[in-house]
């Protein structure tokens, strides 16, 4: 019980970022020694979008996300069910994001 304690962390959320930022695309790039993860607000109709966060992290501590992504991803379709992302049907127009080039 005194090693979870120990382990805690306290972590404080600036009043101005309680809010958060709503984004619906990430563009992620990465060196040898970052990742560079741009969170970004694509508004339907709108040729132009703008990245709401950026964060960059080392190589290891974006493998952590990964596998935190993972574990809370598991909990939430074991108690919600299963997240089925959605796929552009034959003929719908596709925004391809993958090839993505965003100036911040």
């Amino acid at each position: 019980m005194a090693n979870e304690k120990k382990n805690q962390i306290q972590i404080e959320v600036p009043q101005e970022e309680m809010q958060g930022h709503y984004a619906n695309l990430a563009v992620i790039a990465h060196t040898p020694n970052e990742y560079v993860l741009d969170f970004v607000f694509m508004a339907p109709g709108t040729p132009k979008a703008r990245v709401q966060s950026r964060v960059v992290m080392t190589p290891e501590n974006a493998k952590q996300l990964l596998y935190a992504l993972k574990e809370n991803i598991d909990k939430y379709e074991m108690n919600f069910g299963e997240i089925k992302p959605r796929r552009p049907r034959q003929g719908d127009e596709i925004l391809d994001f993958t090839q993505a080039r965003g100036q911040a």
